[in-house]
């Protein structure tokens, strides 16, 4: 656990610490003062207000729409399900910034609602709440849906034959047991969308921020460090008090149920109700999914061709740092690609030993200590990454880490998001491994990391490439802390997209397209080789 522990310690704990302090000391004395200071601001209980009702409804629409879908995969055997559950996956994976930018393409100026209707949602809440459901959609199908089809069905089934109704059986019977998993992905889509960031950035526009966007309006636009130092804890505690029931809701689910085989509780829709279902899923993931999706990739051939044709004109001007007459950047934005290739390659081998490790531990390892130790890795999923980004420029300046003009530092924070994916992934399959495997390979001489390649290594190798996979994903998407630390001649591909968006100009905004559709695409390759090597006991994700 020691590796974990400093990992974490120097380039967590001590970057975000050091924000805080620099913007709550004065003179070396603490101004706890400036916390009450900051909270009465009006403009910052808006902000406050906004971040908290947004989420709020965003988990409840994402619920809503979301619960239906679960359901049809838990318990529907139809053709071409397992390709549909990768579809469906496939924006969880994909970084903010194209999730925003695909909305964009949808939604906003030029949109396919302009053109068809007159319509523009950018720069309103129905985008971001839209946006976020996109986004969380498969958090409740994975989590909701991965429990409902281990439930045996023969329980409601004979709560029926004693006289219960259908949704009388399944409020008494089905509805209980699936609450800690609901619990869990409601959750989940709350601290996401609580600590939303790209999204709300590029398609809310200056009327709307929330908490993530006003630390980075505080940081990078106003240089106030006080004000940022506050609003980063107050989100740091509404953050841990998430997980810490999070984590409570997980133990619940894992103790009070007896689970089946998913073979055994999915069969063919039978009746027009069931196959009604079925096509309105099917049509959300085509409306909500694969549309915005599309819009897209039309979008990055759209008037390139020239005449209003199609064409790779946004594609071609990508190889070029000066089309156009712009000045955006140092360097050719195709460059980004390799950059954000090779910084997520690093970032994925980082988080494999760092989350491997975490995850042995609390493998081995029982208590309190331990749980707690579980519950702080998750914490760089919700605390602000623009935090972290700053801190590592004010305090990684300095020997012996002095990293502030190193490439490393990229991959380090993008590897602080993939670890806890990696443990998660991870963990529940080293727990399922027998341990008196291990005790056998040790009675018969083997030393522990003998006994740990020859005995753990080959149960766990498919998990470890699914770990591989979220982390490499969630590594290539990461942009509140990379858009500080990545310099200007070698970006990345959300901080190439971002920088390309706030520029006016339509050559600016159709290369800005053709990187997205690049991102998804290397996003989306990556998620459909997990969904062919994933196993049933790959971790909540």
């Amino acid at each position: 656990m020691a590796v974990p522990v400093a990992f974490f310690a120097v380039f967590f704990a001590y970057p975000v610490t050091a924000i805080v302090g620099r913007g709550l000391k004065a003179g070396g004395d603490w101004q706890f003062g400036r916390i009450g200071d900051v909270l009465s601001r009006p403009d910052i209980l808006d902000v406050l207000w906004f971040t908290t009702w947004q989420a709020l409804a965003s988990t409840a629409l994402t619920l809503l729409i979301a619960l239906p879908g679960a359901y049809v995969f838990a318990r529907f055997d139809f053709p071409g399900k397992q390709v549909l559950r990768a579809v469906v996956t496939v924006p969880f994976v994909l970084p903010t910034v194209v999730v925003g930018t695909a909305f964009l393409a949808l939604l906003g100026r030029g949109g396919l609602l302009d053109e068809l209707w007159g319509v523009r949602l950018d720069t309103t809440v129905w985008a971001i709440l839209l946006a976020h459901v996109f986004f969380n959609y498969a958090v409740v199908v994975r989590t909701v849906g991965g429990l409902w089809s281990q439930l045996d069905p023969r329980q409601e089934e004979a709560a029926r034959v004693l006289g219960a109704g259908r949704f009388a059986a399944f409020r008494r019977v089905t509805l209980p047991a699936l609450a800690p998993a609901v619990a869990a992905a409601a959750l989940m889509v709350f601290l996401f969308t609580f600590t939303s960031f790209g999204v709300v950035q590029i398609l809310g526009g200056p009327a709307y921020s929330t908490l993530e966007v006003e630390i980075y309006r505080q940081t990078a636009q106003l240089l106030d460090l006080p004000t940022a130092a506050v609003l980063t804890l107050v989100q740091f505690a509404a953050v841990g008090g998430i997980l810490a029931v999070h984590a409570a809701t997980v133990r619940r689910r894992e103790r009070a149920l007896k689970l089946v085989d998913p073979a055994q509780t999915s069969r063919r829709p039978r009746g027009a109700g069931q196959w009604a279902l079925l096509g309105g899923v099917l049509l959300t993931a085509l409306l909500l999914i694969l549309l915005p999706l599309g819009v897209l990739v039309e979008r990055s051939f759209d008037g390139a061709g020239g005449a209003g044709g199609y064409g790779f004109g946004y594609y071609r001007a990508l190889q070029s740092a000066g089309a156009g007459g712009s000045s955006t950047f140092l360097v050719p934005p195709l460059e980004a690609v390799g950059n954000s290739l090779r910084y997520a390659l690093v970032a994925t081998l980082v988080a494999l030993v760092v989350g491997g490790l975490a995850a042995a531990a609390l493998t081995r390892r029982a208590g309190r200590l331990v749980r707690g130790f579980d519950a702080l890795l998750m914490l760089p999923l919700g605390v602000s990454a623009v935090t972290v980004g700053f801190g590592f420029l004010i305090t990684l300046d300095e020997p012996p880490l002095d990293l502030r003009t190193s490439w490393i530092l990229v991959p380090l924070a993008q590897a602080l998001v993939g670890v806890p994916f990696v443990v998660r992934t991870m963990l529940p399959v080293l727990r399922a491994v027998d341990e008196r495997l291990r005790e056998a390979a040790a009675v018969l001489g083997a030393s522990p990391l003998r006994a740990w390649r020859e005995v753990d290594l080959p149960l766990v190798r498919r998990a470890v490439l699914v770990a591989a996979g979220f982390a490499f994903a969630v590594s290539l998407g990461e942009f509140g802390a990379t858009v500080f630390i990545a310099r200007p001649d070698n970006p990345t591909l959300p901080v190439a997209v971002a920088r390309l968006l706030g520029r006016s100009g339509e050559l600016n905004y159709g290369q800005a397209m053709a990187l997205s559709t690049i991102l998804m695409l290397v996003c989306a390759v990556s998620l459909l080789l997990l969904e062919r090597i994933r196993t049933d006991r790959s971790g909540e994700f």
